[in-house]
């Protein structure tokens, strides 16, 4: 509480959504200017297995290190996905990650008080996103 968050659930071997989505983070952090102190940008896995802390950490910072990575307990992360209505599915794949997951790929925002407030689809511009998460910060 007290700081508006950005919330994205996804996986650090994902190909597509999640380093196009974690990009757009940087820049609405970059637009936010000042008011960037009073948001968090958060990533939550959809990939425990792979996605330890070290790895997903590494990762973050390929964006930002301040950005905030988090993983764990597979029962747990199901319930914080179940609460979002984050959908998450294994696709095997001949690829040399061995499989792919499908999942939601939107952005969640929270509000100081720690209410649910704005969801963003995949592929908003990060002016869009910016606009609204200021006047969040400033309420």
């Amino acid at each position: 509480q007290g700081q508006v968050v950005l919330i994205f659930f996804g996986y650090t071997n994902c190909p597509d959504v999640c380093p196009v989505t974690l990009s757009e983070f940087r820049r609405v952090k970059s637009q936010l200017g000042d008011r960037a102190q009073d948001v968090q940008f958060v990533f939550v896995t959809v990939d425990p297995e792979r996605d330890t802390a070290e790895r997903t950490g590494t990762y973050l910072a390929g964006f930002d290190p301040a950005f905030i990575g988090l993983t764990g307990d597979l029962e747990v992360l199901q319930k914080t996905w179940e609460d979002y209505g984050v959908l998450v599915e294994k696709q095997e794949s001949a690829s040399k990650a061995g499989y792919l997951i499908d999942h939601t790929a939107r952005i969640y925002a929270i509000d100081k008080q720690g209410n649910w407030r704005l969801t963003f689809p995949f592929g908003m511009e990060a002016e869009k996103i910016s606009r609204d998460i200021a006047h969040l910060v400033m309420e």
